[in-house]
């Protein structure tokens, strides 16, 4: 895959329900089966993985096996949860371990001028993430309407009619 072997990022953003995971997951699929090595994690489950393995003093372990060996690291849902400040902080490490080094992919519901805000409200350390992921980085916005909420729409099991 070119962007992978490019080591390029792709940044998913849109609302709820759009298929970015959706989208993410096959690019991952896809980069398993050109035997590239992948890990796909939601950005909660990956603070709570780091915490782990700070908390047992195996971070840089964790780092080395979970970041380092991968060549894609999806992070999903990106944005649903805030970060505290050691949360902030280990999330810089990963991307900046990874930047050159790898491809990432984010999926995220939130515009740039809101990751701040996951961040720890932390701007210098928010520039810092977002400089390295856009740096080499494809940027898609996913657009339209939540597919879960069509379905049980259609199925006449929802009603959101304007009153």
């Amino acid at each position: 895959m070119v962007t992978i072997d490019e080591f390029k990022n792709i940044l998913l953003f849109g609302p709820s329900g759009v298929g970015k995971t959706h989208l993410a997951t096959a690019i991952a699929y896809a980069a398993t089966q050109q035997r590239i090595k992948t890990k796909f994690i939601t950005a909660g489950d990956l603070m709570i993985q780091l915490e782990s393995a700070a908390a047992t003093n195996r971070l840089a372990n964790y780092f080395k096996r979970t970041i380092g060996i991968p060549r894609l690291l999806v992070i999903d849902e990106f944005g649903y949860v805030k970060f505290s400040e050691t949360q902030a902080n280990l999330f810089f490490q990963i991307i900046n371990k990874k930047y050159e080094l790898g491809s990432i992919i984010i999926t995220s519901n939130l515009s740039f001028t809101k990751w701040k805000e996951v961040l720890n409200n932390d701007e210098a350390l928010t520039t810092a993430i977002l400089d390295r992921l856009i740096h080499h980085s494809h940027l898609i916005n996913v657009t339209g309407e939540s597919y879960r909420l069509k379905q049980k729409r259609e199925a006449g099991l929802l009603d959101i009619s304007a009153k």
